[in-house]
């Protein structure tokens, strides 16, 4: 196992890198902006290093001074967290070339997960189902029709190089694919350094489910079951549930077996998501994350699988540690992402912490670095913290988040909590007949 580890990131899930590291007695640093001075995770690690101004890419992006901190501390590893490097083949080749371990993926496996032409390739080799169209990105507007006719509208226009839901369009008819092909390019070549897109039929209506994966990098894998993530505002997860109300056993186990197959095909190394479109009762294999997610929690509640322990149990060679038979899973889980922003408007609410006051009782899990009289800074995600909670069912589970959320007390900034207890109490949500726009068009009433 290691001695120290750097973690190149903020927020929680540096302070999640850092409670896993102790848990195995594995010194950790961490880094921090000119604007993190007092943060958690700063506070908690052994020992820290400033890199940088509060701008994220003069600090938590600033590779030559990450690196230059793992070389002061002599750190054994990294861990990239999840945003900012975490997906950056760049930076892990950098990190392995430099002598030390990249906590996550190869550098190759990022690369080509995160190309969704070069993804969707290892998908079909691995005998996943896809989403009809392309898996080439088109050479122009001609190109773009053509495809489209030959997918059947509605199509998107998605970037090759990212996600996140920019440099995506949805085109309904031909008339519109012009001006659409140039925007998606255009959003493509502004976010990710890439212009090209591909088009796809559009589901209609679907759920968003993903499958959380671990490999150990020799061929060997196993899926610690699936998340729903359907509700969501513009490409971007609100609510996370584990498993899914929809599935039956057999899609569960069917689903499962699909992510961890091409995890197994790629020898893929960590931890992983392989994500589908799920409509009609089938799914479409839309892209794989090559790193920790945000909802990981929701996993290690109803499987009992420390994912962070496993990243750093597999990155040390010591492999996965367990086989998917002795996997139990138990209960359900909803997390509930807690974002200083405007409830309304959604603009972000930076600012002082004036008042923190975090729910507790038995199945809540709070995983955030803010406390009272933190700042909330400019520069950076609006998520503050997650909440999340563990129950026998899936009523319970949304009985004992809403109580959570009503004793969630924070002042000094605004936060969407009131609109995470409107939706839960919606009967769409209860019902679980809801779809990855459900939510827009229940927002716009």
């Amino acid at each position: 196992m290691f001695n120290k580890v750097l973690i190149a990131n903020r927020g929680d899930v540096a302070l999640r890198v850092i409670r896993a590291c102790r848990e195995l007695g594995i010194r950790t640093v961490a880094i921090h902006s000119t604007a993190d001075t007092e943060a958690m995770h700063v506070r908690l690690a052994d020992e820290s290093v400033c890199v940088g101004p509060p701008a994220a890419k003069d600090s938590y992006l600033n590779i030559p001074a990450i690196i230059s901190a793992a070389d002061v501390t002599q750190a054994d590893a990294i861990h990239p967290g999840l945003g900012f490097l975490a997906e950056n083949a760049r930076f892990a080749q950098i990190v392995e070339d430099h002598g030390r371990i990249f906590i996550g993926p190869t550098p190759h496996q990022i690369a080509m997960l995160g190309d969704k032409i070069e993804a969707k390739k290892a998908a079909l080799a691995a005998n996943l189902p896809i989403v009809p169209g392309g898996i080439e990105p088109v050479s122009g507007p001609e190109a773009a029709i053509a495809a489209a006719n030959e997918a059947g509208y509605p199509v998107l226009l998605k970037a090759a190089a990212g996600g996140g839901g920019r440099g995506m369009q949805r085109v309904d008819n031909p008339e519109n694919l012009r001006r659409a092909y140039e925007i998606a390019t255009s959003e493509a070549e502004a976010a990710f350094g890439d212009g090209s897109v591909y088009v796809e039929k559009a589901i209609e209506q679907p759920r968003h489910i993903e499958v959380q994966v671990l490999g150990d990098g020799k061929g060997g894998a196993v899926h610690l079951g699936e998340r729903d993530c359907t509700v969501q505002r513009r490409f971007q997860k609100l609510i996370e549930e584990a498993p899914s109300p929809v599935l039956t056993p057999e899609q569960r186990a069917y689903v499962g077996k699909l992510g961890a197959d091409l995890a197994a095909s790629i020898d893929y190394r960590g931890a992983g998501t392989v994500e589908f479109l799920y409509a009609g009762g089938q799914f479409y294999f839309i892209e794989m994350n090559a790193r920790l997610q945000v909802e990981h929690p929701v996993t290690e509640l109803v499987s009992g699988v420390d994912i962070v322990e496993a990243q750093l149990r597999i990155a040390s060679g010591g492999g996965i540690g367990f086989r998917q038979d002795e996997i139990r899973f138990n209960g359900h889980a909803i997390e509930a992402r807690i974002n200083a922003e405007d409830p309304e408007n959604f603009t972000p609410s930076p600012g002082r912490i004036t008042l923190y006051h975090p729910p507790g009782g038995p199945g809540v899990r709070v995983d955030s670095h803010v406390f009272q009289g933190a700042m909330v800074p400019p520069y950076y995600d609006s998520l503050i913290a997650k909440l999340i909670v563990h129950a026998d069912n899936r009523p319970a589970a949304i009985s004992r988040l809403d109580r959570a959320l009503g004793e969630y007390a924070i002042d000094g900034v605004r936060t969407n909590l009131p609109l995470q207890r409107r939706i839960l109490a919606s009967d769409d949500f209860v019902q679980s007949e809801i779809d990855v726009v459900w939510l827009e068009r229940w927002l716009a009433g």
